[in-house]
């Protein structure tokens, strides 16, 4: 049996935070709620409270107008000091596009995200491969084949020193890389320049988790691609 192949979804408690700016909380708040029948909490940027979730999600969108670097307002907001704290404290987070800006600015996760190698805002779909065997968010998924995400930046170009990049691979916290669809990893690929096409990686202790493509966009049968879906389904499982 395939490891995607096992529809038993346990019930955690997700919190969802909405910052100013943010278009893709509430196409979080489906994914998790209506359709893997989840605990969903709605965050504000300004609240101190979690409210006892176990799981926290930044969502995509333009936080703060995306003005300075994207990311780099949110982090200030009350709400990111207690998501810090869950995080410090083993509480697991998802960071998506600006979510995982967010995270990197925030210190929570390596590297950094910059401008697009083509200085363009890209929205299409892409092919992910999975590459970390120790990450929750993969260790669900076939790496007998690749996912189709769909992205939605101009800041996603994931960057990172030559000795961060060396730890992030020994550590095995990569947890994505764009790819064709048949798996082949390539220059010709990599949508945005990022260095060894990543998508997405984890932190050392595996409990932070962002990608710049939008696996909520890719879980509804109405939109003819449920392979973001099996993203969640991973998560659900081995967290």
């Amino acid at each position: 049996m395939a490891p995607e192949a096992c529809l038993e979804i346990p019930v955690m408690k997700f919190g969802v935070v909405t910052f100013p700016g943010s278009n893709c909380d509430e196409d979080m708040v489906y994914v998790l709620q209506d359709l893997l029948g989840q605990k969903v909490e709605r965050l504000w940027h300004k609240d101190t409270d979690l409210k006892g979730v176990d799981f926290v999600v930044l969502p995509g969108g333009f936080s703060y107008g995306d003005y300075l670097r994207s990311g780099a307002i949110a982090k200030l907001s009350p709400i990111m000091g207690e998501v810090i704290k869950h995080a410090n404290q083993g509480g697991y987070v998802l960071g998506v596009c600006n979510g995982f800006q967010i995270l990197t600015e925030s210190g929570l996760l390596e590297g950094a995200l910059l401008h697009n190698n083509n200085q363009k805002f890209i929205c299409k779909n892409v092919f992910l491969k999975p590459s970390s065997k120790s990450a929750a968010i993969t260790r669900g998924l076939s790496e007998e084949r690749t996912y189709k995400i769909p992205i939605a930046h101009g800041e996603g170009r994931f960057y990172a020193s030559e000795d961060t990049i060396k730890s992030i691979v020994d550590n095995d916290q990569i947890i994505f890389k764009y790819s064709a669809e048949d798996g082949l990893i390539s220059d010709e690929v990599n949508p945005n320049g990022a260095v060894l096409n990543i998508a997405g990686i984890t932190n050392k202790t595996k409990n932070v988790f962002g990608m710049m493509p939008h696996p909520e966009r890719a879980a509804d049968r109405n939109l003819a691609n449920e392979d973001g879906k099996l993203i969640f389904e991973s998560l659900l499982k081995y967290c």
